[in-house]
């Protein structure tokens, strides 16, 4: 885990973007007249301390996001009936203002019903009191819809897209599988109040019942590589392996099959006469008690890189940063089997990592960097990238694991493309492939490409024919390329020169003319400037233990049929230990190692951080600690082997408890 402070040359959008002409065809979103392939990374501002949106929002572009998508959690802000909260981590408004000074567009996703895995999907409790059925069209619903949706517009006002402000579109409810005329009279209700963007979206899964008439909102899509939504607890489950195959179908069978049950390989009519966008291709993903999927850095690559080389042209990562949830007044604000609504999973109280590329406390995981290639890449040729159609000469619906041959495909318009390659699949060890790729009437040298291997080269693109080491960037006259392991980097160029066997130089050396070559670390962190990091094991922290675990409890299903977390009470008998205050620096980063079935951090005996056992450490951002605290305590439940929990191949599954380490990293 790397932690740096790092700045960046270019932009996509400038502050001077903001107002500017916004239109959309078939193809892509275009402003000020100039298409573009946006990178949109979805942050919960309500999850992220006030304090920090800034250095927050300023890591997330950074790392070549270029767009943010935000939920307002209806719960989160009127939790108790008429009592709406705009202060502290739940100031939107503030936070607009920092996404324009940050030179952020923003999506707002509005709910009424958002999940987003909070207590009722974000519906607060009262709301199920009224007596009325929740996401229709009666009077009842869209009345309370009408008052929530006044009290975001008080946030918004003045900072919407005409306005010069970062608002530039709003999603409707989210995941919604009803008529469309619901979602339209939502759409009604905010653009009587005011709200008045340059294009309106919802999710595009699953089919509507009925449709929204064409051109009101732009369907979006996603993918997850892995769901703790599954109510299995085997490795590999559910339909996650396709998101790694290129296809033509945009949508997926995959999410939410909790709520939405099984679903069919369709999209509602007329969809496909959209732009290709996604808002939930999975940057990562959270645990539930149940179910605890680890995540590789190669998923969340791997099926960005399918995502683009099947025609889409907006990445939108759930999530690209992660949170902690904000105290309730009445609850406790996670998801929760024993809720009115959306009570499926148990959720932990606090964290909402979601082994996102930005954690929790704003730290980095290994996708960060390796996105960021992809990022830059969409920001210097997205206007070239756009107008391409995506075409399939490998199969299409292949069953898991099939790997008789290799996934690729082709993005091109005339004689001009990309040949993407993606050989990898989620807990799939794919053969290396030997083949010949053709595209644009051109053919590339015989590959071998290695197991595992991701990628796509250029054809007819920037002055070269073709090449097979991949697009990075091209600023101030330089074309910035990556080499690919394992595969030999030729450089055929229009002008009829051909360069084999090229070594990358990095970003001193041109390996030829204005043409420089970058291993894949220094393409990673291209243009980025980092601060000296400190070793994280230099601050080796001993903690004491002050009890051990009591009886075990008995791990019960809930009324979801999954099993249920521990209740209060059960934390009475947890093993504690105790961890010193003198080393603890408010700027470090406590990381704890151990095992376990689930954790949690009290401060003076408040709850502040917890963590359900998955095989990486459980973290804390220190200087989120209490003024004045004097004591700090860490209880761990045993695990226990034979529950109906699914653990990833990672975590140990030993029974019982222990701390193996306690480290301090330095965040700055």
């Amino acid at each position: 885990m790397l932690l740096a402070c790092m700045v960046m040359g270019v932009l996509m959008m400038q502050a001077a973007d903001f107002g500017k002409p916004v239109t959309w065809d078939a193809q892509s979103l275009i402003i000020d007249g100039h298409r573009v392939c946006p990178v949109m990374g979805e942050i919960h501002y309500s999850r992220v301390p006030a304090d920090e949106w800034q250095q927050e929002v300023r890591k997330m572009r950074e790392g070549g996001v270029t767009m943010i998508a935000t939920y307002v959690f209806w719960s989160h802000i009127e939790e108790q009936e008429g009592i709406f909260r705009w202060d502290g981590q739940r100031d939107l408004r503030r936070f607009l203002e920092v996404c324009k000074q940050e030179q952020m567009p923003v999506v707002l996703r509005l709910g009424p019903f958002c999940h987003g895995e909070v207590r009722n999907g974000g519906i607060p409790d009262w709301v199920f009191t009224k007596g009325c059925r929740l996401r229709e069209q009666n009077p009842v619903f869209l009345s309370l819809a009408e008052k929530l949706y006044r009290q975001i517009f008080t946030q918004v006002q003045g900072l919407q897209w005409k306005d010069g402000g970062p608002v530039i579109a709003a999603q409707f409810d989210n995941e919604y599988r009803g008529h469309g005329a619901y979602l339209m009279a939502l759409k009604q209700i905010a653009q009587k109040i005011g709200f008045d963007l340059p294009f309106y979206t919802r999710t595009g899964w699953p089919e509507l019942r009925t449709p929204v008439p064409y051109g009101e909102m732009l369907p979006l899509y996603g993918d997850y590589a892995d769901g703790f939504w599954d109510k299995e607890v085997t490795e590999g489950c559910g339909q996650y392996y396709k998101a790694f195959n290129f296809k033509a179908f945009r949508s997926s069978t995959a999410i939410g099959t909790d709520l939405l049950g099984k679903q069919e390989a369709k999209t509602s009519k007329g969809d496909d006469s959209y732009p290709y966008f996604t808002c939930e291709l999975g940057g990562g993903m959270v645990t539930a008690y149940h179910r605890r999927p680890y995540v590789y850095p190669e998923d969340a690559y791997s099926m960005a890189l399918v995502k683009l080389g099947s025609g889409s042209n907006l990445l939108g990562y759930y999530m690209y940063h992660g949170g902690t949830n904000p105290e309730g007044v009445l609850h406790t604000l996670n998801e929760v089997q024993t809720s009115p609504g959306t009570a499926n999973n148990d959720l932990p109280v606090c964290t909402y990592d979601f082994q996102a590329p930005l954690g929790e406390f704003g730290q980095t995981y290994p996708q960060y960097y390796m996105l960021r290639p992809l990022h830059l890449f969409m920001q210097d040729f997205g206007e070239t990238l756009a107008p391409m159609e995506a075409s399939f000469p490998a199969p299409q619906d292949l069953k898991r694991g099939q790997d008789e041959a290799l996934r690729w495909a082709v993005r091109s318009q005339g004689d001009s493309g990309f040949i993407f390659i993606n050989n990898y699949e989620r807990f799939q060890q794919l053969t290396a492939k030997h083949q010949q790729l053709t595209a644009c009437g051109i053919t590339l040298p015989r590959l071998t490409v290695p197991s595992g291997c991701m990628a796509f080269f250029p054809v007819n693109i920037a002055g070269i024919r073709y090449a097979t080491a991949q697009l990075v960037a091209r600023r101030d006259g330089k074309l910035y390329m990556m080499q690919i392991p394992g595969i030999t980097t030729t450089i055929a160029l229009q002008s009829g020169k051909t360069l084999k066997h090229v070594k990358a130089k990095g970003t001193e050396t041109p390996v030829y003319a204005n043409i420089y070559l970058l291993t894949r670390q220094q393409a990673e962190r291209l243009f980025l400037r980092e601060k000296e990091t400190v070793n994280s094991e230099q601050l080796i922290v001993k903690s004491e233990k002050v009890k051990d675990a009591g009886p075990l409890r008995i791990v019960k299903k809930g009324k979801a049929k999954v099993a249920e977390a521990p209740a209060e009470q059960d934390w009475n008998h947890a093993a504690v230990y105790r961890i010193p205050l003198t080393h603890l620096q408010p700027t470090s980063l406590l990381r704890i190692c151990y095992r376990g079935d689930c954790a949690r951090l009290y401060a003076d005996g408040k709850l502040v951080a917890d963590n359900f056992y998955y095989g990486r450490p459980f973290l804390y951002g220190l200087w989120r600690l209490p003024k004045h605290c004097t004591e700090l305590e860490l209880r761990i439940l045993p695990l226990q082997p034979e529950a109906p929990i699914y653990l990833p191949r990672e975590a140990d599954r030993t029974a019982g408890e222990a701390v193996t380490n306690i480290e301090i990293i330095n965040m700055q």
